[in-house]
């Protein structure tokens, strides 16, 4: 039976290495002061919806974005690492263009949704499988009817969306990116979690830094 709990998984503001497109992965870069104006505005919203619990990855980037909501809300933020970005090995601190030319078939693999260790790093499943669980733990804790906002970052994001909503990995493509500070939300429905918004927040933004 449905308890009518909903999850707001809320992406970090912007930062340098998203303006370059640099791949951070689970490197630590902090917010710019443009990703913090972002986070400030973005919380007096997601404030409204009057939520029960935070829960933020422990990079530097999504710690200071869940402070903002934690300010306005009152409410306590829980740590938690699993909830960290995609470690991605080489191919952190790279811009796009320089993983094109130096990891071209890779990135090309990994768009046609196969299972791809991008720069020797973690598999989009092996994230799934350690966020997750920690997202459906936090939530199990609510209130009937109440609100879990989740601050992650972009690819931790996805897989964990993808992972709730039971499609198949090389399926999880297909849920675009998050713009910076911009969040989705999954509601529970009768069989299961539903996706309700996606990349909401604002009107349409460039994506920068999808996984990161």
């Amino acid at each position: 039976m449905s308890r009518g709990r909903k999850i707001v998984l809320w992406r970090h503001g912007q930062t340098s290495w998203n303006l370059e497109r640099r791949f951070q992965g689970s490197t630590d870069i902090p917010l710019t002061a443009e990703g913090l104006n972002q986070a400030r505005r973005a919380a007096r919203l997601l404030a409204g919806l009057k939520p029960d619990a935070i829960v933020s990855s422990d990079l530097v980037r999504t710690r200071a974005t869940a402070a903002e909501l934690s300010a306005v809300t009152g409410l306590e933020v829980r740590h938690d690492e699993a909830l960290r970005e995609t470690y991605a090995g080489d191919w952190q601190g790279l811009t796009h263009e320089e993983i094109l030319e130096s990891h071209g078939e890779q990135y090309r693999a990994w768009k046609r949704g196969e299972p791809v260790r991008r720069g020797g790093g973690e598999l989009e499943t092996e994230v799934a499988d350690r966020a997750a669980p920690v997202v459906e733990r936090h939530a199990d804790k609510l209130p009937d009817g109440g609100t879990l906002v989740v601050v992650s970052h972009g690819g931790t994001i996805r897989t964990t969306i993808g992972r709730l909503l039971g499609l198949q990995p090389n399926a999880w493509e297909a849920l675009g990116g998050l713009s910076n500070c911009c969040w989705s939300v999954l509601g529970e429905g009768a069989r299961g979690w539903r996706l309700l918004e996606h990349n909401a927040g604002s009107l349409p933004e460039p994506v920068l830094g999808d996984d990161a």
